[in-house]
């Protein structure tokens, strides 16, 4: 069965293969099919993540894997929010973002300084059906970045009960502890029954 992943991000695309590693599957990115992206005009994760799959599976005619994701940062209420990706302005600027969010965080002390990471998938077949589902992960915004694997705002977050950023995590204890794989992981299911011929 070949599923579309609607993103370019390699990132994603690497964990999700992670999390399906056993699945007979053949996953995809938008981007290897000449899939546009479709503009993120959601208020929430759940509506542009359906929003993204159901773009992506109409224009290819597979069934399509999306995800919205973001960080809620409690003492900017919330923010970045929908916004996360375009944070500073531009898309997937991920320094930009990151050199904000700092900024805006610099007179803020450290027990203030809490925030999770929130992630919606949604699963949409080519007949219309259509699954989400939903990963936190709970942690603090560091006062610097640190490591050099993840993406997005890995080096600035430190997960609850943890001393090391996401970005400094390996992959496969990040995969088991993120929002990301905490939301595919709930949609493995689904994929298994479709693959089955559900």
């Amino acid at each position: 069965m070949r599923l579309v992943l609607a993103t370019a991000n390699r990132g994603k695309l690497a964990e999700l293969r992670r999390i399906l590693a056993d699945v007979p599957v053949d996953l995809v990115t938008m981007d290897q099919l000449a899939v546009d992206p479709p503009e993120e005009t959601g208020a929430t994760f759940e509506e542009n993540a359906l929003l993204k799959a159901r773009a992506v599976s109409g224009a290819t005619g597979l069934a399509a894997l999306a995800d919205d994701s973001g960080l809620q940062v409690d003492a900017l209420s919330g923010a970045p929010g929908v916004l996360s990706a375009r944070y500073a302005g531009r898309h997937g600027d991920d320094a930009a973002n990151n050199a904000r969010l700092l900024a805006e965080l610099a007179e803020v002390p450290d027990h203030r300084r809490t925030a999770r990471f929130v992630c919606v998938a949604a699963l949409v077949t080519p007949d219309g059906r259509a699954w989400t589902t939903h990963g936190t992960m709970q942690g603090r915004i560091a006062r610097t970045p640190s490591g050099s694997g993840g993406f997005g705002y890995d080096p600035l977050f430190v997960g609850l009960g943890e001393t090391r950023t996401n970005a400094e995590l390996p992959p496969e204890v990040k995969d088991a502890r993120s929002h990301r794989g905490a939301a595919f992981r709930a949609l493995r299911p689904i994929v298994e029954e479709l693959v089955a011929g559900g």
